[in-house]
């Protein structure tokens, strides 16, 4: 772990410019990471409570199976094949098998419903599905007869379906049987494909959430994605000796491209949890060096602590506050760019000692070097609670279309609530009449599959993306994000307000898991609360308030008291237009099955505001 007042100077986290792996397309790099690293181990995943290993070797064998199987089924190049499954080790084989067979690799959530499936596969003309299990298997045989360009499923678990008999659908294991049998006639086939492979050949197709409409397929080259990972490497150093928790959804952009491509490209090794469930349990496990992960992760790891302190004796209370302490007194010199003194070394040691390490361990971060955290604003007061702990955390901004992160905040200066200056694989800029964010590298995608007309709309002609961000610069060139473009509220009172600050400050409290402010052309602002259900359970709990499911929590006296406390406490931050005068909590439990949120777990927020009209227009009477 690095020494706070050291960030700057520390080897370890320096930037590093020199190409950790050759490679000008994916599979190019992959193969050749397979031959330099060889017996190394590169992914682990845990089954049934063992931890199984592969190297590189080894993770070539399975690879190279699966790409000659496809080839052995007509898989042309160019021909695009989907991934429906969790994050599990058989979606990054699979990903660079079909990239090895000179494909194209598309992903979909596996919580998206039988129709969106149709419609992923439709729009990218899909001609090989490989589904995780017999769940999503049932998904793609839902639609099946609706996608006449789908020759086979492929399925990676087949427990259920032992008697299965369809000529259309396929076990990973057949397919990669029939790869052995191709490449035993043909042992060159998979070196032949992969050298067809050029820079300037689409690689990926990642679909935007659709939070505005139908998702649009962002395409991206594999000298866009190559370009970027090295990229990465020069916002902060990554290393063959890093080791990563892979459990973000991988066919979003910073799964996809930070953690598999980015770990490909520097030989760190991937951690894959068993299910989302047990992120809490298996990061204290794989005490990741390098943890990227979304605001919302960051949010709950603080929210176990919180509770776990009011469960704590008063001496460990006490412990806390004055080691917490201790911690924000080095931050804030650390963000101040101001000495530490050797007085406060000291303290700071035994503030490790005494309290501070134990936090880390009970999260799992006492082995990190340094916390990435992206795809959603985050609040500048979490940030420096991870660095009172003793862990840089790092703010990243990017979206599907950049590849992932555009700007990175960089550890010689450090700003909480800033996403930082452009990174240098990159130009950035605000638009000179909207301050629109705008953005132009190689990293920028090559447009939406099927919609010239809106990729048009979105590409400028001499390359300039439209993020649909608004934001400040400062004299320092760090960026900050103050709102989406179409998000901006202006109140009757003709006042403009930004709601992603509003929403920030509530979603740091361990009871709010998110919010939409509402107020556009309204007299006041409002609030739409999804609360976190596990804190408030326990708070009900510890306070005998009577409760018998999830609606009934959100409609008792306390809770509603809960809630107006926290908002009280973030509107006092605020001008009185600015704050909020009422609100209303969700009553259902939404999961990412639902559709109010992303598969990224945000509330759409037009879609929020549509579905719950009554509900707000009684906030205004």
């Amino acid at each position: 772990m690095a020494k706070l007042w050291n960030l700057a100077t520390d080897p370890d986290l320096a930037p590093n410019r020199d190409i950790a792996m050759p490679g000008e397309t994916i599979p190019a790099m992959f193969w050749n990471a397979v031959a330099q690293r060889g017996d190394t181990t590169w992914l682990r995943q845990k089954h049934l409570g063992i931890w199984r290993s592969a190297s590189w070797q080894q993770t070539g064998v399975a690879v190279g199976e699966i790409a000659a199987g496809l080839m052995s089924l007509g898989f042309a190049k160019g021909e695009c094949a989907s991934i429906l499954a969790n994050t599990v080790v058989e979606w990054v084989w699979t990903d660079l098998a079909v990239l090895s067979a000179a494909g194209v690799a598309n992903g979909i959530y596996p919580t998206d419903a039988s129709s969106q499936v149709q419609y992923l596969c439709e729009d990218s003309r899909t001609t090989v599905l490989f589904v995780e299990d017999d769940e999503q298997l049932d998904k793609a045989l839902e639609v099946r007869d609706q996608l006449p360009l789908l020759r086979k499923i492929v399925v990676f678990d087949m427990e259920g379906l032992s008697n299965l008999q369809d000529p259309g659908i396929i076990s990973l294991d057949g397919l990669r049987a029939l790869g052995r049998e191709y490449l035993a006639k043909q042992a060159d086939a998979i070196k032949q494909r992969v050298a067809e492979v050029q820079p300037q050949d689409l690689a990926i197709l990642v679909y935007t959430s659709g939070t505005t409409g139908k998702p649009k397929g962002a395409m991206h080259s594999h000298e866009g994605l190559v370009f970027t990972v090295r990229g990465y490497n020069t916002l902060v150093s990554q290393t063959a000796a890093d080791e990563r928790m892979c459990f973000l959804p991988l066919c979003h952009i910073a799964e996809r491209v930070g953690g598999e491509y980015h770990a490909l490209y520097t030989g760190a090794k991937l951690n894959f949890v068993e299910n989302p469930e047990t992120i809490p349990e298996n990061v204290r496990e794989i005490a990741p060096t390098v943890f990227t992960a979304v605001p919302r992760v960051w949010e709950k790891f603080y929210s176990g602590v919180m509770i776990s302190l009011k469960e704590a004796g008063s001496v460990q209370q006490a412990a806390y506050a004055w080691g917490i302490g201790v911690g924000t007194t080095i931050a804030d010199k650390v963000l101040a760019d101001q000495p530490v003194s050797g007085w406060l070394k000291l303290k700071f040691q035994i503030a490790q000692w005494l309290v501070l390490n134990n936090v880390r361990k009970l999260i799992g971060i006492h082995r990190a070097r340094f916390l990435v955290t992206g795809a959603a604003p985050i609040s500048p007061d979490l940030v420096r609670w991870y660095l009172a702990l003793g862990v840089p955390m790092l703010e990243v901004w990017g979206m599907t279309e950049t590849c992932g992160a555009s700007t990175g905040v960089p550890l010689t200066k450090m700003k909480p609530g800033s996403i930082g200056p452009a990174a240098e694989f990159n130009e950035v800029r605000l638009d000179p009449e909207t301050n629109e964010i705008l953005v132009r590298g190689k990293n920028v995608f090559m447009g939406y599959l099927n919609l010239p007309d809106k990729t048009a709309e979105t590409i400028t002609p001499d390359g300039w993306l439209h993020t649909g961000d608004v934001g400040v610069v400062d004299n320092d060139g760090y960026f900050k994000i103050t709102d989406r473009m179409k998000d901006i509220i202006i109140t009757a009172g003709g006042k403009n307000v930004t709601p992603s600050e509003l929403e920030n400050d509530l979603k740091f409290s361990p009871f709010i898991t998110d919010a939409v402010v509402i107020g556009d052309k309204r007299p006041y602002l409002t609030v739409i609360i999804m609360i976190d259900q596990e804190n408030v359970e326990k708070f009900a709990q510890d306070r005998d308030v009577p409760f018998s499911n999830y609606t009934s929590l959100t409609r008792a006296a306390e809770v509603q008291e809960l809630i107006q406390l926290v908002i009280d406490r973030v509107n006092k931050k605020f001008a009185r237009v600015e704050q909020i005068k009422k609100f209303f909590l969700l009553e259902t439990q939404l999961t990412a099955e639902d559709e109010e949120l992303t598969p990224t777990m945000k509330l759409k927020r037009k879609l929020v505001e549509k579905k719950y009209e009554p509900q707000i227009s009684a906030m205004y009477k």
